[in-house]
């Protein structure tokens, strides 16, 4: 039996993955778990918490690890992680994903950007940032992002035998899909491989931020604004829905385009922006003047419904929305 590096004082080695529904962070925790139980002889338990059930919305799974001899009676969502592994950099927007750790804890975020922008984008003080771009990875293999992060939390938790985690894939996999066996298997090494630290020495005299719990409501009758002001209303206007892309976006090609609308009729966002200009004879006629990129969350449906390859199915690249977003000219919201 391995001796786990850390444990809390119940004796447990926690990890939390923050991730967005479809990116297989639940998968990957289980994966993990059954890697710590069956393959190194550790007692563990995974189990994943989320609201409603699509592709987009937020995720957490939860891991625990402790030895055989200790009993795991705390089923209660990981607060406190050794390891946390964000599955979407642009969650830091809308959540707190480091929260509860510790000033010795290592953040594993899925990104092309360096530790240095990382810790500034996530407000981190102290602790260990892991980089490792698993979109990349599973879009150059043909896979899933989930096994580029597995790759990463296995060079994270030097407890776990990779070896054995590369069984569990064979195995899973060769029955049903004896295609995708090679790419998983790729694509876990790579992100095992291609991991980048960098350590962050919390400044003398400052300390990690005060540990609040997840379930501490925002809106209480202790916190609530003067006469219940609702400071955040279900408004699509208010929303930014570009948390929920997964590595892909649309680029539209202006020269291309025959106003068809077709995009518009598949789009569940309301993402294109049209306006009402004169056409060649001087009739009125709607023209697509862009996307609003704060509403696009990657469907790609547009894509498919486009007659003229006027959207072209692309890698996002850092910074391409906010310089090519078109916005909508909403008169009921500044």
């Amino acid at each position: 039996m391995v001796q786990l590096p850390k444990v809390n004082e119940l004796g447990f080695f926690e990890i939390r993955l923050e991730s967005i529904g479809g990116l297989g962070a639940n998968l990957a925790g289980k994966m993990l778990a059954e890697a710590g139980v069956m393959g190194v002889g550790l007692n563990g338990v995974s189990f994943s918490s989320y609201g409603s059930e699509k592709k987009g919305s937020p995720v957490k799974a939860h891991i625990r690890f402790c030895d055989m001899d200790a009993l795991i009676r705390d089923t209660s969502p990981v607060e406190r992680p050794h390891v946390i592994g964000i599955f979407h950099e642009n969650l830091s927007k809308t959540n707190n994903v480091i929260s509860g750790m510790y000033e010795d804890s290592i953040v594993l975020v899925n990104s092309k950007k360096t530790p240095d922008q990382l810790k500034q984008q996530l407000k981190l003080k102290g602790g260990t940032i892991a980089v490792v771009d698993a979109t990349g990875i599973s879009m150059q293999e043909n896979n899933r992002v989930n096994m580029a992060m597995l790759g990463g939390l296995f060079r994270l938790c030097g407890f776990l035998d990779p070896e054995f985690m590369k069984g569990v894939i064979r195995k899973s996999l060769e029955k049903k899909y004896p295609g995708a066996v090679q790419p998983a298997l790729n694509t876990f090494q790579r992100g095992y491989d291609e991991v980048k630290f960098q350590f962050f020495q919390l400044a003398e005299g400052d300390r990690m931020p005060d540990y609040v719990r997840m379930d501490t409501p925002v809106l209480g009758y202790e916190t609530q604004p003067i006469g219940g002001t609702i400071t955040n209303p279900g408004n699509s206007i208010l929303k930014d829905l570009s948390i929920s892309r997964a590595g892909m976006m649309p680029h539209f090609l202006e020269d291309k385009c025959i106003h068809c609308a077709a995009c518009d009729n598949v789009c569940p966002d309301f993402c294109f922006v049209w306006e009402e200009l004169p056409d060649k004879k001087g009739r009125p006629q709607m023209f697509l003047q862009g996307i609003d990129y704060q509403y696009c969350k990657g469907c790609l449906k547009c894509v498919q419904a486009c007659p003229t390859d006027a959207l072209e199915s692309e890698i996002e690249q850092e910074g391409y929305a906010e310089a090519n977003r078109v916005a909508h000219r909403f008169k009921l919201a500044l």
